[in-house]
């Protein structure tokens, strides 16, 4: 057994890592927070606001987030105006344009399991709001959202979690992830197993991460739930 080659693939893979959960913690908060207003527009009344929220979620989900990507880095470069705004700092870095394209898809997706969730808020809770005087977006702040939320975590586990999956395409545009450290060892040394399957149990190790804290959060958020033991009890007789 080679131990100064497996310390030297967990070492590249370790520095890898730390960007791995730098773009999955960055692109699930910024990207969710974009699939609630995706989510919004998607189920409002105005088409207006609708048509384009439809447009942008087939758009999304209808392409691959590989195409998305090479897009974004290598296709928007090529346009003298972008490469003379103030964008092209931003654009011009590889970790960026991966933190671009998946904010994006998680929008998208993630966007459309709330609008799913809102949907199905039940139309009895937004007319007692209505009743106590609560205007439309008091009631969809304080009612429909927490609810439409709290009904989504097991499927938002599970984007998140193919978040993850889809994070390992980024070394395509250069970003040393865990796996564009895996790829440069393989490359460099011409053994792939090794390096290939750190990988595979970094990223199960994450999902494991990842499935966990959702559990946690969704047990918290739903603990009312629960049924609680009845604090007196009726003893009951004995059978003789």
């Amino acid at each position: 057994m080679d131990t100064a080659f497996y310390a030297r693939v967990f070492t590249a893979l370790f520095d890898g890592l730390w960007i791995t959960i730098f773009l999955l913690v960055t692109t699930s908060i910024a990207g969710n927070a974009a699939a609630l207003g995706v989510a919004l527009a998607r189920s409002s009344q105005r088409a207006v606001v609708r048509l384009p929220a439809i447009a942008f979620i087939e758009v999304i989900r209808g392409t691959p987030l590989l195409v998305q990507m090479f897009i974004i880095y290598y296709g928007l470069g090529q346009f003298r105006e972008v490469r003379a705004s103030f964008l092209w700092p931003i654009l011009r870095e590889p970790l960026w344009c991966a933190f671009i394209a998946l904010t994006i898809s998680t929008a998208a997706y993630s966007g459309e399991v709330l609008r799913a969730a809102i949907q199905n808020v039940p139309r009895g809770l937004t007319e007692a709001g209505k009743s106590m005087g609560m205007g439309k977006w008091q009631i969809r702040l304080t009612i429909v959202l927490p609810l439409a939320i709290r009904q989504s975590l097991p499927v938002l586990a599970n984007e998140t979690v193919l978040l993850l999956k889809a994070s390992a395409i980024v070394f395509t545009i250069t970003v040393r992830d865990i796996m564009g450290e895996a790829n440069i060892l393989r490359s460099q040394t011409f053994r792939v197993y090794e390096p290939l399957l750190a990988a595979a149990v970094l990223y199960l190790s994450l999902t494991f991460v990842i499935r966990q804290g959702f559990g946690l959060l969704e047990g918290r958020m739903n603990r009312h739930l629960l049924r609680s033991p009845a604090k007196s009890a009726v003893a009951l007789p004995e059978a003789r």
